[in-house]
């Protein structure tokens, strides 16, 4: 018996047990879709469409759930000492982060979000430090979920830090190619050795081709190709533009890999407009035609994301273009899954 149902009432148990025990039949009817490989790269036919909307009525999780798929947190500098500053994080004129981004100001804006849960993404600030992460994850380990980052130095230590931390309860690790050593691509032997060790554990991968996604898809087509096993996701729609160029049209090919997911967040960073990113909605409904909802998740990038809209209104990006526009975006099924569903699916038992 899985002890989150430990303490509850037989009733109770019985009843956790079926509602479990039927999403998740649901869900496995729902991977059935991901074989059908979309005809087009804009994912419009009507084959995709009509298994992407299938796929939102196999498997609908409940409605009043949100777990953000992408968040950061990082030591304050008065705790430097023990959480120590190793890299150096994008508009910081040092080791120390350009903003404050502690686990506790993160909880304060989902309960004022009212967001259940979060994946955090170990922060380029501490590197291969986990500590103030795996702090974070012992002292909220209800809401919060790690996503390690991984190291690629020729030491070769990359693998076993991987697996370290799997058992320390890390759910997914982190691609950085920028991490690599000047010359080295992801597909080397150290990169293959961590993206296959990854697949074995039952942690994907996510991406972060910060600098475009055309200067890394050929990379990941490759570790898709040779390890189908390992579960990918492309952070941040991959980098590309609301402006919809080459690079979005690459990405929307990888949805004929079943085992591809990609993040709708960090709206900021690939809008042209303000909040509430209005330019983003094509993309976001080409990504979910071509994806399916259920391989599309949402999130914020907190603390980034403070010094833009907010964390609390990036959560209503959707409905308030829904508003601006006077058109609804998504069905209540897909924003479901975005909101949540799809990262209930990818990491199982993460969130109870």
């Amino acid at each position: 018996m899985h002890c989150e149902f430990l303490g509850e009432t037989p009733i109770l148990l019985l009843h956790s047990i079926f509602v479990r025990e039927l999403y998740l039949s649901r869900v496995n009817q729902a991977r059935q879709y991901d074989e059908v490989v979309i005809a087009d790269a804009g994912g419009n036919t009507q084959r995709g469409m009509l298994a992407a909307r299938a796929v939102s009525r196999a498997a609908t999780p409940r409605a009043t759930m949100r777990l953000d798929g992408h968040v950061h947190v990082w030591a304050p500098p008065k705790l430097a000492d023990k959480y120590p500053y190793v890299g150096q994080l994008a508009g910081a004129a040092g080791a120390e982060p350009p903003i404050e981004g502690t686990m506790e100001q993160l909880l304060e804006q989902m309960d004022a979000a009212d967001v259940q849960g979060a994946l955090i993404v170990q922060p380029g600030c501490h590197q291969f430090d986990h500590s103030y992460v795996s702090h974070a994850l012992k002292r909220y380990p209800d809401r919060l979920v790690g996503c390690l980052l991984a190291d690629p130095s020729p030491s070769g230590s990359g693998a076993a830090a991987i697996s370290k931390l799997a058992k320390e309860g890390y759910r997914a690790v982190r691609f950085n190619p920028y991490l690599w050593p000047d010359g080295e691509k992801m597909t080397n032997k150290e990169g293959r050795e961590m993206y296959k060790l990854a697949g074995e554990l039952g942690l994907p991968v996510g991406h972060m081709p910060f600098k475009g996604l055309l200067h890394h898809i050929e990379e990941i087509e490759t570790l898709l190709k040779e390890y189908p096993q390992t579960k990918c996701i492309i952070d941040h729609y991959g980098f590309c533009n609301a402006r919809m160029g080459e690079d979005f049209e690459r990405l929307l090919t990888l949805a004929a890999f079943p085992q591809v997911y990609v993040k709708v967040s960090a709206h900021f960073r690939v809008s042209n407009e303000e909040f509430p990113y209005v330019d983003l909605r094509t993309q976001i409904r080409r990504l979910v035609n071509a994806f399916g909802a259920h391989r599309v998740m949402f999130g914020t990038d907190f603390p980034w994301v403070m010094d833009k809209c907010g964390y609390v209104n990036a959560w209503s990006v959707i409905e308030e273009g829904d508003k601006v526009t006077n058109s609804s975006l998504l069905t209540d099924e897909e924003k479901q899954f975005l909101y949540s569903g799809t990262l209930l699916s990818l990491l199982p038992g993460a969130w109870q």
